[in-house]
């Protein structure tokens, strides 16, 4: 009896045009307006009463947050044009390229953090993990071709890195 043959699904394209994707826009999204109208109103209020180190550290994290929301809301922007066929492939390759998706440092120990209000530090918080699932969701969606086309014909892990390492060392 043989094996059957193993058919390679790209479950990270199907899941980037899924619910799990729209979802996940839509989080995004919510996130990018409830940050602003944060900044805009009860956050900028708030700002004035802090103390001088915590109102420096309040405007340097409020950049570092707005530019995190905004490079995320890019990526799930050309994300959606290529699910939607307004885009393709290759020219969201060249597009997200401008996008940064890795983490800003965000050092909770650094003098005056505790005095952030507590809803800011939560939007900042809530904005890392979503870049965290962002971030995962692009390797998956991105990595490289040659990397996402390796299949070890139904074998197990270990055969198959012994596969690799006879292939990359000559043996049989």
């Amino acid at each position: 009896m043989s094996e059957p043959s193993l058919n390679t699904v790209s479950f990270a394209g199907h899941a980037a045009a899924s619910t799990q994707f729209k979802s996940l826009y839509a989080e995004g999204m919510a996130l990018v307006e409830e940050t602003a109208t944060y900044l805009d109103g009860p956050g900028r209020t708030a700002s004035k009463m802090l103390p001088r180190l915590a109102s420096v550290l309040y405007a340097a994290e409020s950049m570092r947050l707005t530019t995190r929301l905004m490079q995320m809301a890019s990526w799930l922007l050309l994300q959606r044009a290529v699910n939607n066929g307004e885009m393709t492939r290759d020219q969201v390759l060249s597009e997200k390229n401008k996008v940064r998706l890795d983490s800003f440092n965000v050092d909770r120990t650094a003098p005056g953090w505790n005095d952030l209000p507590e809803s800011f530090r939560e939007l900042i918080d809530r904005s890392l993990r979503l870049q965290n699932r962002v971030a995962l969701l692009d390797r998956e969606i991105y990595r490289p071709q040659d990397a996402a086309s390796f299949a070890p014909d139904n074998q197990n892990a270990v055969k198959a890195q012994l596969t690799l390492l006879q292939t990359a060392f000559g043996g049989n």
